[in-house]
């Protein structure tokens, strides 16, 4: 439990995320805002900052949950997601740790499973952080 990956540099807002999301003319960009929104709005201890180039949520500084857009799909990601419980299968991705969700336009997704894992996210890593 003590490997747990640190951003000391997350803050409550970040202006970078504000501009990243600015980019109107990404429709991809625009698809995970109302996600990051629902990362933004899991606790008063979530943090932000811009990692790698895609906007990340943190539990103080320990990330959880991130957004990022590409040329044909946009990602919900999460930094503990094979640890997740997901009855709907919609994580995708073999890595030791890590898990995201595609967005594409005009695919159905499960908005209530998928707000679900980011609840589920934020508290796996508040319980990380509470073993450390």
């Amino acid at each position: 439990m003590n490997d747990l990956l640190r951003f000391p540099t997350a803050v409550r807002r970040d202006p970078k995320i504000e501009a990243w999301f600015s980019d109107f003319a990404d429709p991809f960009r625009l698809m995970t805002r109302t996600w990051f929104e629902r990362m933004r709005a899991c606790g008063a201890d979530v943090r932000e900052l811009l990692h790698d180039g895609c906007p990340v949520a943190c539990v103080e500084d320990a990330p959880f949950g991130y957004v990022n857009a590409f040329k044909a799909h946009a990602s919900v990601g999460f930094f503990h997601g094979a640890m997740l419980a997901d009855r709907a299968g919609l994580l995708e991705g073999t890595g030791k740790r890590m898990r995201h969700v595609k967005l594409r336009p005009g695919k159905d997704l499960d908005d209530g499973a998928l707000s679900d894992l980011i609840e589920a996210a934020y508290h796996d890593i508040r319980r990380r952080l509470s073993l450390v």
